[in-house]
Order: C-alpha cells, then sequence, then structure tokens
C-alpha cells in the first residue's frame, strides 16, 4: 500500500481542480469582507515591522511575536489593537497551512504582562440613552438631512443594531405591520451564515421620537422605494444611490451629540446600541428579553449593561432621604 496519489486522468483532473478552486472561494465567504480586510491590514503591520527587523513574518518564530508585541505595548497600543493583530498573525499562519506562533507560552506570558502593567481595558463609548437621545433628536433641523438623521438614530437605537446592520438595510427588509415596523437582518457580526433574524421596532408613544413614523418620513422625502435605506444626501439636497458607510454613522451620532452640549468624543456608532440596552434594563426588561432585541449571543456582554441600567433603579442612596 502506497500513500501516493494515483494519477487522475485529464478530465477527471480538471474536475478535482474546479472543484479545489469553488473550495477556495467559499473559504473566502467564511468571513466578510470588512473582517478580512482589517486582518489583512494588521498582519500587513506585521509584516512591515518584521521588514524592519530582518524577521520572517511568514511562518514567525514565537520568539519574533513577543517582541512584536512587546514594542507595540512600549508604543502605548491599546490592549485591544495588540490582541487584534494577534489574530491576524493566527489566522494567517493557519490559512497558510502554518501553526500559529501565538498558542506559544513565551507569547502568551507577554501578553499576560502586558495586560497586567497597562490595565487598559476597550475603550466603550458612552450609551445614548433615551434622555440622551432625545436631546440629540431635539437638534436635528427640518431639512432632507434632518429627517435622514432621525430616522437612522430613532431606528438604529430601537433596533440596537450595529453600525454594518444598520447602514445594510434595505427597503426589501421593511415589513410595516399594525404594531409597527419587522425589520429582517440578514447578515450579522454574530451570524456570518447569513441565516438572518427578525426585529421588532413598535411605535413611539411621541410622534417627534417614534422610529417608525421617522422612518416612513425619510422613506417619503427621499423618494426611496427600493434599495438601501440610508444613504448620503449631497449639497444639493440630491439623494444618492450608495449606502452610507458604517463609519458614517459614527459622524452622524458625534454631531448630534456635540449639537445637544454633550462631549463628541464619548459617542459613537455603538452608542444605540449600547443605549437601547442600558435604558432597556433600567426599565425592568428581562436579559432575555433585552438580547432579543439586540441579538447578542453572550450573556456577559448584556449583564453589563445591565448592571448600568440600574445603578440608580432601586438605589439604597437614594432612599436614605438625603
Amino acid at each position: 500500500m502506497t500513500d501516493e496519489l494515483t494519477p487522475l486522468p485529464s478530465a477527471t483532473l480538471a474536475r478535482w481542480e474546479a472543484l479545489a478552486e469553488q473550495a477556495n472561494h467559499y473559504a473566502d465567504q467564511a468571513q466578510a469582507d470588512n473582517t478580512r480586510r482589517a486582518y489583512d491590514s494588521d498582519f500587513r503591520h506585521f509584516a512591515a515591522w518584521c521588514e524592519a527587523h530582518d524577521f520572517a513574518p511568514l511562518p514567525a518564530a514565537p520568539a519574533v511575536v513577543a517582541a512584536y508585541v512587546a514594542d507595540m505595548a512600549e508604543q502605548q497600543y491599546k490592549v485591544a489593537t495588540i490582541n487584534r493583530r494577534l489574530t491576524a498573525i493566527r489566522r494567517t499562519h493557519e490559512t497558510a497551512g502554518h501553526e500559529s506562533p501565538t498558542t506559544d507560552t513565551k507569547v502568551r506570558q507577554v501578553m499576560k504582562g502586558i495586560r497586567r502593567a497597562l490595565s487598559v481595558a476597550q475603550e466603550q463609548k458612552a450609551a445614548a440613552t433615551v434622555e440622551v437621545l432625545r436631546a440629540m433628536v431635539d437638534t436635528l433641523e427640518n431639512t432632507l438631512i434632518g429627517t435622514r438623521d432621525r430616522a437612522l438614530l430613532l431606528v438604529g437605537f430601537a433596533g440596537a443594531f450595529r453600525r454594518s446592520e444598520l447602514v445594510g438595510l434595505q427597503v426589501a427588509d421593511l415589513d410595516f405591520v399594525v404594531n409597527g415596523i419587522v425589520i429582517t437582518i440578514r447578515r450579522s457580526k454574530t451570524d456570518q451564515e447569513g441565516e438572518g433574524h427578525r426585529v421588532g421596532i413598535p411605535y413611539g408613544t411621541m410622534a417627534d421620537t417614534c422610529p417608525v413614523r421617522s422612518l416612513r418620513a425619510w422613506l417619503e422625502a427621499a423618494g426611496i422605494t427600493e434599495g438601501a435605506i440610508f444613504r448620503g444626501v449631497n449639497r444639493h439636497s440630491q439623494v444618492q444611490a450608495k449606502q452610507l458607510s458604517a463609519y458614517a454613522v459614527a459622524l452622524i451620532v458625534k454631531r448630534a451629540a456635540e449639537r445637544a452640549g454633550l462631549n463628541a468624543e464619548k459617542f459613537g456608532g455603538h452608542s444605540l446600541r449600547a443605549g437601547l440596552a442600558t435604558s432597556a434594563a433600567a426599565a425592568g426588561a428581562s436579559e432575555r428579553d433585552i438580547m432579543r432585541q439586540t441579538g447578542h449571543k453572550s450573556e456577559a456582554m448584556v449583564r453589563r449593561y445591565i448592571r448600568e441600567g440600574n445603578l440608580f433603579r432601586d438605589n439604597a442612596a437614594g432612599k436614605v432621604g438625603l
């Protein structure tokens, strides 16, 4: 018995090569485009560092990776950034068929020391709670851009959407029903297989902050009947065909926060999602109900929002009569 493969007839070989190429295509689809670009960018950073220090980036020796992360720590990179670049190094090695140097004991020990020395938690954007959201929306003018931003802020909050989910919404994803809107999210960060999930957004109690009415107003004002919902508007008040970028969501939130007299640096695209979770927890919503709306897979993250939302609910200091 031999380990060597028997040569294939040319027709069969051609079929095999076609299948192999198709397999590579599906492997490429395993990650979202943005995720792949982020990993590519992070690995290029590592490769450039290796070139500058005359090391091989692929395959890389564990000692090289340990030195790389130590150098980043010395330059005051955030722990979250260092972790992300380690992930890029690991994935690139695995994809190329090499053992990942990131699992080496030396690298793990260095990272443990970096976390302890820097004691830096990943920066979290402030939650745009109901009160904050109302202040933001009150600053919007009755223009086409103001109408769009109102709908974006309110729908983003009520649906607890991630930035990518919000800008990815299409008219075909909307189902206006008696109680509000049912929105189908086709693909998300935690649903890379594209199974999708449905989110219900009810009518608001006040017209000015109702996400359903605001979304209808934007679609009618912009004349959008198909395709992307949230789009750019040029200086001539012309609605563009292309959807907004995820980065644009962060800018819209920051601008609204600044106009409301808040520190814009503390707010970003994630503020809407965090705001709904925190506000719902403060209002007494259950962990299960919050997770159903946000689509979180991890209870740990949702419980953090619940703790924040409950800081002033049944607060002991508030009961002593100060």
